[in-house]
């Protein structure tokens, strides 16, 4: 027989149950559990209580039974659940994650589930252990060894915190046709060819292509991007080299922004991103004339994340060459339409990192010249902190 159980919170427990509900990362079994408690302190049946929290009406009456025979405390918390004991002690799952974080045996190039079971055998008293146990084990620490991301480490000097901010200052400028900023990359691309015509998408089947194909060499592609405008440009040549930037600037000056006064560029080190290209490409006072409606502004080593054409790249990779493409006729023609129709659209990048939340996410990274000074303790607290 089912007691009938009623819930009155104190003013003190219900200023809990509301904060709890307003802000916080909470489980959402906890925060059901809360709702349920105030649904029921205002008078709420157990049957609309549930239709509204989302939950059975068993979970109702057990919330508020633990309520009643106990205290908020019990009513909020998680039972311990029916099952079998976990089969790894704590010191042995500490032993498990540090084998997983260390080199794996000679001759294998990774950690597997096998592998670190029975490494863990070799270690403790277990006769054996399954993948499983091994594979929740590790999904409880977030690791998965057998997984790894190449990724560029930045040395974060001096040098690297002058340019990033260089960059994002420009990016957080109100636009001004007369000085634009235009972020530049490029981008290598494989044209590949079919060796057999593909089988086109019928109802019930997709579209299928053959595992062969034929390589027809490489292209490249310079992508500009206005950083305060909706436009992009992608030019597509047979290679990179420093007459093909030359080429590139000097459509930026003359073709793409003829009446700026000054275009600023953000670009990476490449060596050929240089005023030195132009000078190797056009003669002398030609050179010049482009290089003085230009201003070069390079993102630090190891930061190509900076610079905003990056994701307009990806979205290009992404929405249009995603696919075979055979010839570099072909890839100009489509990278033409692409263009033009993401212009259209006026799709722009929305940058969000600013100056101010650099110095806020990385201020442990930033030099610190007032402890190489001597004058730490004097300046301390007249410098601040970000």
């Amino acid at each position: 027989m089912n007691v009938r159980y009623r819930v009155e919170l104190s003013q003190a427990e219900r200023g809990e149950l509301t904060a709890l509900l307003a802000g916080g990362k909470h489980s959402a079994r906890k925060l059901k559990r809360a709702q349920i408690l105030l649904a029921a302190d205002a008078g709420v049946s157990d049957e609309d209580t549930a239709a509204s929290v989302g939950v059975g009406e068993s979970t109702v009456y057990r919330a508020k039974r633990r309520f009643v025979e106990g205290n908020l405390e019990r009513a909020l918390s998680e039972q311990p659940r029916p099952g079998a004991e976990r089969k790894l002690t704590g010191k042995e799952e500490a032993l498990l994650v540090a084998t997983a974080c260390s080199s794996p045996p000679a001759g294998r190039a990774r950690w597997t589930l096998e592998l670190l079971a029975d490494a863990l055998v070799k270690l403790t008293t277990h006769d054996s252990l399954s993948r499983e146990t091994v594979r929740r084990r590790l999904a409880e620490n977030d690791l998965k060894p057998w997984r790894k991301d190449m990724w560029c480490i930045p040395q974060i000097d001096a040098d690297y915190v002058a340019r990033m901010e260089d960059v994002l200052d420009l990016y957080a400028e109100a636009p001004d046709p007369k000085r634009p900023v235009v972020c530049f990359d490029e981008s290598p691309t494989q044209l590949i060819g079919e060796v057999r015509r593909p089988i086109s998408a019928k109802p019930g089947r997709i579209e299928r292509y053959d595992c062969e194909y034929r390589r027809n060499g490489t292209a490249n592609l310079f992508v500009f991007l206005d950083a305060h405008r909706s436009w992009r440009k992608v030019k597509v040549t047979e290679r990179r080299a420093a007459e093909d930037f030359a080429a590139c600037m000097r459509d930026l000056t003359d073709v793409h922004y003829p009446e700026a006064q000054r275009i600023r560029v953000v670009l990476d080190n490449l060596s050929t991103h240089s005023a030195a290209a132009l000078y190797q490409s056009f003669p002398a006072d030609e050179a010049r004339r482009v290089l003085r409606r230009l201003e070069f502004h390079y993102v630090p080593k190891h930061a190509s994340w900076l610079n905003m054409v990056e994701i307009e790249i990806g979205v290009l990779a992404g929405q249009c060459l995603d696919r075979r493409i055979e010839s570099r006729e072909q890839l100009a023609a489509e990278t033409a339409a692409w263009e033009q129709q993401r212009n259209a659209a006026r799709a722009r990048i929305k940058w969000m990192f600013t100056t101010q939340k650099a110095r806020a996410k990385m201020a442990r990274a930033y030099p610190n010249p007032a402890a190489k000074s001597g004058y730490g303790q004097r300046v301390k607290t007249s410098v601040p902190r970000y």
